[in-house]
C-alpha cells in the first residue's frame, strides 16, 4: 500500500471502531475501503475482521459502567456468541459469497422496526411473561443467529442485537448497547481466532494492523459519544445507521 492507502485504511479503522461502539455496522466502512485499495473479498473481510477486534475491546471497557452487575447475564448469552462467531467464520470459508445476500437486509430491517418500537414491546412483553433476566430461549437463539451472521460478515450486527436485546431485557438502552458491545466482542474474537488458525494465508497482516490500531481509538471515542446520547438520539443513530446499512447491501 501507499502512504496514502495506509492513511485512508487508519482512518478507516477509527471511525469503523466508533461506529461499532454506538450502533455497529463499521464494517460497512472499512470493507468498501479495503476493495477500493485493490484487496479482493475474503482477504478484505479477513483482514477486516482481525483489524477490529481491537475496538470491539475498547468500546467494552468504554461501557464498563453500564454494564455493572451484568456479569452473569452477559456470560450467559456470549456463549450463544461465541458458538455462533465459530459457526459463522467456519460458513465464510465454505459456502459461497452471495449466500447470505437476500436475507441480510431483510434482517436488518426488522431489526430496526424492534427498536424503534423497543419501549412499547418491552411493556406489551413484561405483562405477558415472567421475568427472564436473560431474555429465555427466544433470545438465546436469536444471539446465536446474529452471532452466525457477524461471524460470517459482521455489518450490521450491533444492530440486530439492538433490535433482540432491546424488547426482551429489563434494561435501559444504554446497558443494552454495552452487552451488545461485549457479545459483538466474543463473535470478532471468535471469528479472528478461527481465520488465524485455518486462513492464516488469507489475511494480510498490514491492513489488520492498521484497522486495529485505528479502531482501538475509535472504540474510545465511540463510548464516550455514544454512553452521553439520549436513548431517543441513540434509537435515531441506530434506524439511520441500519437504514444505510440495507441500502448499501442492496446496491452492492
Amino acid at each position: 500500500m501507499s502512504p496514502l492507502e495506509c492513511v485512508l485504511v487508519l482512518a478507516a479503522g477509527v471511525f469503523a471502531g466508533a461506529i461499532n461502539t454506538v450502533v455497529g455496522s463499521g464494517t460497512l466502512v472499512t470493507f468498501p475501503v479495503l476493495l477500493a485499495v485493490g484487496y479482493g473479498p475474503v482477504v478484505a473481510n479477513v483482514s477486516n475482521t482481525l483489524g477490529l477486534v481491537p475496538g470491539s475491546i475498547s468500546g467494552a471497557i468504554g461501557y464498563r459502567r453500564e454494564l455493572a452487575g451484568q456479569r452473569h447475564r452477559a456470560l450467559v448469552l456470549c456463549g450463544a456468541s461465541l458458538l455462533g462467531g465459530i459457526a459463522g467464520a467456519v460458513l465464510l470459508l465454505t459456502l459461497p459469497g452471495s449466500a447470505f445476500e437476500a436475507i441480510v437486509p431483510v434482517l436488518i430491517a426488522l431489526a430496526l422496526v424492534l427498536v424503534v418500537l423497543q419501549p412499547r414491546l418491552a411493556r406489551m412483553l413484561a405483562e405477558r411473561r415472567p421475568a427472564r433476566p436473560h431474555g429465555g430461549p427466544p433470545l438465546w437463539a436469536g444471539v446465536f443467529g446474529t452471532g452466525v451472521y457477524g461471524g460470517y460478515f459482521g455489518a450490521a450486527q450491533g444492530v440486530l442485537l439492538m433490535g433482540l436485546l432491546g424488547p426482551l431485557l429489563s434494561e435501559t438502552l444504554q446497558t443494552v448497547n454495552g452487552i451488545k458491545n461485549v457479545l459483538s466482542l466474543v463473535v470478532n474474537a471468535c471469528a479472528a481466532v478461527v481465520f488465524t488458525v485455518v486462513a492464516f494465508d488469507r489475511v494480510d497482516w498490514a491492513v489488520a494492523g492498521l484497522i486495529a490500531a485505528g479502531s482501538l481509538a475509535g472504540g474510545f471515542v465511540g463510548a464516550a459519544v455514544g454512553r452521553r446520547l439520549h436513548p431517543l438520539a441513540l434509537r435515531a443513530v441506530v434506524a439511520v445507521v441500519g437504514v444505510v446499512a440495507i441500502v448499501s447491501l442492496l446496491v452492492s
